[in-house]
């Protein structure tokens, strides 16, 4: 029989008697993001605001890119590519959480075509009322996910808040010349989708005692799941578009993408990979505001099919925390480097293709367009 620490004992009690994690915060994980609409209007109040204009010089990436990360270029060969990333409670586990938001922020550097250097923890928690072992196990979970990666977790700050948060400022290093960025989206490319959807509605569902254990375990499964093989193989199959799903669901952030690339899409929603339980989820009702503000966000730019059904539109546009990486890959590639993906044990399917036309506009099928 395994031994059990005094250490784990008191650990296991501490969580035991505490109130579920999820139930602070009227949001969960990249659900609790500010809406699309909110921060477009508010990047619109900073126009004229020289550090948030074009990037320039040796900054490759800035603020105005709207991209997953800063670049700044050190030489011919080496960039640092700049993120951070923290959120509210997605699951009751704290070790789990802290897993989650680590290999969440650790994703931005992936999909710039990045690997990850070093980072810090950004936590805020409650001063009172809240034991601070819950955040080591939080913690814990963090530098896991960061030794996983090859990145080194060195310190970070905390404050007290009454809602608790946790997440990594991180920085990677790219090659200049070979950056997936999101403007590089053009007529003819393939659309890969690396994870299933429906992470939002899982956390959702258990925020209000509805998810399934097998529907959370196989969120927390690839919700930890890092985009690192995916993002290698990405760029030695030549993409050069790229973004992760998070907050904005997958209609959100393919709109961005289109948005800066000054094109269009078609998308197969039939072809979209769904995570076990999510439409079930979907169908009944929970649904996070963070996916209905995606919703509104969108509809001025999506035209879906009469024929998809209810709960899958809703995914399509579920807040996803840690989802995977949306790739617009050359036609010749987009195959090949889809079998490499499942090979790596992930859902990846090709979804759709970015056409000429209306710039960001998407067309949803509900099957082959």
């Amino acid at each position: 029989m395994a031994k059990v620490t005094t250490d784990q004992i008191q650990t296991q009690t501490q969580t035991r008697q505490a109130p579920r994690l999820t139930s602070l915060s009227p949001g969960a994980g990249c659900a609790c993001k500010l809406p699309l609409a909110k921060l477009e209007a508010l990047f619109a109040t900073m126009d004229g605001v020289p550090a948030m204009g074009p990037a320039s010089g040796d900054l490759l990436i800035g603020a105005a890119e709207g991209d997953d990360a800063a670049v700044l270029r050190l030489d011919s060969e080496r960039a640092l590519v700049l993120t951070t990333d923290f959120f509210t409670p997605i699951v009751d586990d704290p070790f789990d959480w802290g897993r989650v938001a680590a290999a969440n922020a650790l994703s931005d550097v992936y999909a710039m075509g990045g690997r990850p250097l070093f980072a810090v923890n950004i936590a805020a928690w409650p001063g009172e009322g809240l034991d601070l072992a819950i955040l080591g196990q939080v913690m814990r979970g963090g530098a896991e996910v960061a030794a996983q990666a090859g990145c080194f977790l060195a310190g970070g700050h905390t404050i007290d808040d009454p809602v608790p948060k946790y997440g990594l400022a991180v920085v990677g290093l790219a090659d200049p010349g070979a950056l997936m960025t999101i403007d590089r989206a053009a007529p003819g490319d393939q659309l890969i989708l690396t994870k299933a959807l429906g992470t939002g509605v899982v956390a959702t569902a258990l925020k209000r005692d509805g998810a399934s254990p097998a529907a959370v375990t196989a969120a927390v499964a690839s919700m930890t799941t890092l985009n690192a093989g995916a993002g290698q193989a990405a760029l030695a199959a030549g993409v050069r578009a790229a973004t992760d799903v998070t907050g904005f669901g997958l209609l959100g952030h393919l709109h961005r993408m289109l948005a800066a690339s000054g094109a269009a899409a078609r998308l197969n929603a039939a072809a979209v990979p769904l995570l076990p339980g999510a439409a079930e989820l979907a169908a009944a009702g929970f649904s996070s505001g963070g996916t209905r503000a995606n919703t509104d966000r969108m509809r001025g730019f999506v035209t879906l099919d009469d024929a998809i059904p209810a709960e899958v539109a809703v995914l399509l546009h579920d807040a996803q925390t840690s989802g995977g990486l949306l790739l617009a890959a050359p036609p010749d590639q987009a195959a090949a480097l889809a079998c490499v993906l499942r090979a790596q044990g992930l859902p990846a399917a090709l979804i759709g293709e970015v056409v000429a036309g209306k710039v960001g506009r998407i067309e949803v099928s509900h099957g082959p367009f």
